[in-house]
């Protein structure tokens, strides 16, 4: 698959997380993910929006990214540091399920990476 290039911008509210998890399920999908897989996206993208929210963005912007076998999300984060204590267990979440879970150097981009299949060796 060649890669494709999806951007996604929602409201920093709540209500808008649905909207965030459906679109990265969807597109999961279309990297022929297996149903764990799937479900691991929707998750990775619930916690990587509620993660974004804590950084006080207006708009939170995902940019998802497929290629073959793997799916990428990069969140706009907002100005604000986020609270360490809320944020431990989303930090704790998505270390555990993504491949790639990083903070770029300048702080403004959150970027998670979820591969198809046997990536974290079960």
């Amino acid at each position: 698959m060649d890669e494709k290039n999806v951007t996604l911008t929602v409201p920093a509210e709540p209500e808008f997380a649905r909207s965030v998890r459906m679109m990265a399920s969807t597109l999961a999908v279309c990297c022929d993910m297996s149903v764990e897989d799937v479900e691991d996206v929707r998750m990775i993208a619930e916690e990587g929006f509620v993660y974004t929210c804590a950084t006080a963005p207006e708009r939170v912007g995902v940019s998802f990214s497929l290629a073959g076998d793997a799916m990428s999300m990069d969140f706009d984060l907002g100005g604000q540091d986020p609270d360490d204590e809320s944020i431990e267990l989303v930090e704790v979440l998505l270390s555990a399920v993504c491949d790639v879970f990083s903070v770029s150097e300048d702080g403004r981009v959150l970027h998670l990476v979820k591969r198809a299949g046997d990536a974290h060796g079960e």
